[in-house]
């Protein structure tokens, strides 16, 4: 089987393969629904609207955007690792008046992705806040390589987050697929290793 999004075989989980529920987090355009889209091996379900003049003053995006749409419930993708793990994508909307749908996506998930994007940091304060203050699940700090290039240094970008430092910050280029796949599997082993380490981390709230 081949996955309609890449020329890499698509994993045939058995019968008795583990699921878990992953959540795509971040600000207003910070490249989730790109991301659930290139990795998924099924055709994504997006809840999206089309962005409008009206709307430019609650969805404003960086200058030079070619966004023209935008997430306004979830985004759902599908992708199995290997033949015994599935794990199910949830991406969360980004604009401050669809933030209390989160606590709903994010309830049985067992970690999270919050991806950034550089050139328009201060749109993922409040995505890491929420992690960070208001959820009890673990979760990985994703910096979008947009135009596959990395505009500044990661310890930087975590000092301008105050991200605390026991969370993994890794890059991650939301087009492709190998690299998203890699980050989904960054939230897997955060999480497994918390457990083992006897934190006590929950399956999702």
């Amino acid at each position: 089987m081949a996955s309609p999004h890449s020329d890499e075989p698509t994993q045939v989980p058995t019968s008795q393969a583990i699921s878990a529920k992953i959540v795509v987090a971040g600000g207003f355009g910070v490249g989730k629904t790109t991301l659930v889209g290139s990795v998924s091996e099924i055709p994504p379900v997006n809840t999206e609207a089309w962005m409008t003049q009206a709307g430019k003053r609650v969805d404003a995006l960086e200058s030079g955007s070619q966004k023209t749409t935008t997430t306004v419930a979830m985004d759902f993708g599908r992708i199995s690792i290997d033949r015994d793990l599935v794990l199910y994508l949830f991406g969360t909307p980004g604009q401050p008046r669809f933030w209390f749908l989160w606590d709903d996506l994010c309830r049985g998930a067992i970690g999270a992705l919050v991806l950034v994007d550089t050139r328009n940091l201060e749109v993922s304060f409040p995505a890491v806040n929420y992690f960070e203050n208001d959820s009890d699940l673990p979760f990985v700090v994703g910096v979008n390589l947009f135009d596959g290039q990395l505009w500044h240094d990661l310890d930087a970008v975590r000092e301008a987050l105050a991200l605390k430092p026991e969370v993994p910050m890794i890059t991650v280029d939301a087009r492709h697929r190998r690299s998203s796949a890699q980050a989904l599997m960054e939230v897997v082993t955060h999480t497994l290793n918390l457990r083992n380490d006897g934190a006590g981390v929950p399956a999702g709230r």
